[in-house]
């Protein structure tokens, strides 16, 4: 497959045997790698690739490995790793966590993202049906949403009381302390999309028909309430970022920087074997930023809101 930085080009072309080779399509991630040294031969078709999909496929690819390795050592000791995704509608975490499970066995291997509260559920200790999908001896346990629900969403959309919002805000950091401190490795990732990026991916979502499940009636609700989310972000920043268990921001407007630079993080913290040079698993400080900073960099601007990140 040859590689170009024009982009395909609409319609169709014809191969040697006169064949019509439609374009108008997207290649399935890894194809262009796959096919990339492939002979010119019948039934075939030229399609041009960006040298940045080439160069993005490699990478991934190459990090996928280290998650393997990873994935066979943490087997070995008994590690327990949960990651917990969190941020704005569209803001890619399903994306990243797609990457991070593709070729791991998924027999210790674990994506949890509930759904609304049973009846049942809604009576419970708010942290209750959390904790029964926490992670056992050797598994990465990748949280879709979290008990952080009611930080952003659930106070922002009013599914819960002014009361309840403050009493996780108190409660969470020790709830996190517990976890930690009985050996559970924890990454708190907040993906980071701009408003304007988020609007296109809503729009996105209605026209490519693999991606309408992901359509919500709060997505319509995102763009209005944005704001609103930005001061729950700061407030939840604020009271749960901590030394023990502190957040990741993830400037994530382009997806692949994001993904690659979300999988450089848990790799470049945890010791394994057979580890990547520290410079091929260094993440971009571009894209990946401590809480700590964001919460400087949103003091800052706080009152000039086209200058903060989503």
């Amino acid at each position: 497959m040859s590689s170009n930085k024009n982009k395909k080009k609409k319609g169709a072309k014809e191969n040697k045997q006169g064949e019509s080779c439609p374009t108008d399509f997207k290649l399935l991630e890894s194809t262009a790698l796959k096919f990339m040294n492939k002979k010119e031969k019948e039934n075939r078709c030229q399609i041009w690739v960006s040298k940045n999909q080439i160069a993005y496929e490699i990478e991934l690819k190459n990090l996928q490995i280290e998650l393997m390795k990873l994935q066979k050592f943490m087997k070995a000791k008994g590690m327990r790793i949960l990651s917990i995704f969190e941020g704005r509608d569209a803001a890619g975490k399903g994306g990243t966590i797609k990457r991070i499970t593709a070729f791991l066995n998924p027999r210790n291997t674990r994506v949890v993202a509930l759904a609304k509260p049973s009846d049942t559920e809604a009576t419970q200790w708010y942290f209750q049906r959390y904790v029964t999908h926490l992670p056992s001896a050797g598994e990465l346990v990748l949280f879709d949403r979290s008990w952080y629900n009611r930080a952003m969403v659930e106070p922002v959309m009013n599914f819960c009381t002014d009361e309840q919002h403050k009493r996780f805000l108190k409660n969470v950091p020790n709830f996190e302390d517990l976890l930690v401190r009985d050996g559970i490795i924890l990454f708190k990732f907040y993906f980071s999309v701009s408003k304007d990026i988020q609007a296109q991916r809503f729009e996105a979502r209605k026209t490519d028909l693999l991606k309408q499940y992901k359509l919500s009636p709060v997505d319509n609700l995102a763009q209005t309430y944005w704001d609103q989310y930005t001061v729950k972000k700061f407030q939840m920043l604020n009271e749960t970022n901590r030394t023990i268990a502190p957040w990741t921001i993830i400037r994530s407007d382009n997806k692949k920087r994001a993904r690659i630079n979300c999988i450089k993080h848990v790799l470049s913290n945890i010791d394994y074997p057979n580890k990547l040079p520290v410079k091929d698993i260094k993440p971009d400080p571009e894209v990946v930023v401590s809480g700590i900073d964001e919460i400087h960099h949103m003091e800052k601007n706080l009152f000039s809101p086209d200058k903060l990140h989503g």
